[in-house]
């Protein structure tokens, strides 16, 4: 079988733990390019995975035999890449968020559809062996009418896993358009989607910078939010959660509470309205810490995508509906008024 060539652009820290080695353990792809404005960088793992090494991606695209890309920038850079990859016809899965603006999202939707490739973000929390089975049950009625919930992401920020430590771009606007709400947020915005079957109508919000001295991005954000059929809830997203990771989501229904990585054993507990309590050990979430998810099973959705000819589940057009609310949420922030999702 003809195995598919990947170019990696950007070799930071997603790259380094999830792309390049998830590529590398399936048995369908290689890694034929890797590009970095960083030489060093990406000569390292230039060498690691036998691949030829870029500093210019409009190098790689031009003057590389590949597939499929991976684009893992600074969140600025994530469409014009993924366009100019579409446009030379390549399939991309992008990081998240996929896009700055609305505008941009459009443009890499258009420029996929133009051009007959596949365009996957890569929102990895709807492969969560616990968020699966809470989608089943939901889907099956376990939980009956939902009524509301609450879900947070939050951590002591990326300077404890990016590439540039304190110095990463994470932190400078003009490179990440957005802090907390775009790394984690949106997530927990197309995980709730994913797990309600349904989208955020309105969206109110609080967007501070109060933890990280230096960062003129957001990094600590509460936001409600209500769905087309009146179900409400919370998501919270933060750098400044200084001890454990909170990765948890509560689903209160009218049968049902489904606790989802809520418990450091039980990665779903379902309590009933009977009294009923039903636990599942489903493995962690995925992480780069040992014991958790060895891999997102982001990559190999992606390129099972590709070999079979299907639309990924998370195209251009579902990431772009996580990255409206959190556009929705910023404006809210900024106008301290409830924000209607278009």
């Amino acid at each position: 079988m003809k195995k598919l060539k990947i170019g990696i652009i950007g070799c930071g820290s997603i790259a380094e733990h999830r792309h390049m080695p998830e590529y590398h353990a399936n048995s369908g792809t290689v890694i034929e390019s890797v590009c970095d404005i960083n030489d060093e960088r990406a000569s390292v793992f230039a060498d690691l995975y036998q691949a030829k090494m870029y500093t210019n991606y409009k190098e790689l695209l031009a003057g590389s035999d590949i597939d499929a890309v991976s684009v893992c920038t600074p969140n600025y850079l994530h469409a014009p890449i993924s366009i100019a990859a579409l446009n030379a016809g390549k399939h991309v899965l992008c990081e998240k968020p996929m896009a700055t603006s609305m505008e941009e999202a459009l443009g890499m939707i258009k420029a996929a559809r133009n051009n007959g490739v596949k365009l996957m973000i890569a929102h990895n929390q709807r492969f969560v062996q616990s968020h699966k089975k809470a989608k089943e049950l939901i889907e099956k009625g376990e939980a009956g009418k939902i009524y509301s919930f609450r879900s947070a992401f939050g951590h002591g920020g990326p300077e404890g896993w990016s590439a540039d430590g304190k110095e990463s771009w994470f932190f400078k606007k003009n490179q990440a358009f957005i802090g907390a709400m775009g790394d984690l947020g949106v997530h927990k915005t197309d995980l709730l989607r994913y797990l309600l079957g349904e989208e955020f109508a309105e969206v109110g919000a609080f967007v501070e910078t109060s933890a990280k001295e230096g960062a003129d991005v957001d990094d600590t954000a509460v936001c409600v939010l209500k769905t087309a059929s009146g179900v409400i809830g919370t998501l919270a997203a933060s750098w400044s959660y200084v001890s454990k990771e909170d990765n948890s989501t509560i689903i209160y229904g009218e049968k049902a509470i489904l606790r989802l990585e809520d418990d450091p054993v039980h990665s779903l507990i379902v309590q009933y309205a009977n009294g009923e309590t039903v636990k599942y050990e489903l493995g962690g979430i995925q992480t780069n810490k040992e014991g958790g998810q060895k891999t997102s099973g982001v990559i190999d959705h992606f390129v099972e995508s590709i070999l079979n000819d299907k639309e990924p589940s998370i195209p251009g057009s579902e990431g772009m509906k996580s990255l409206q609310v959190i556009l929705a949420a910023l404006k809210s922030s900024e106008t301290k008024q409830i924000v209607r999702v278009n």
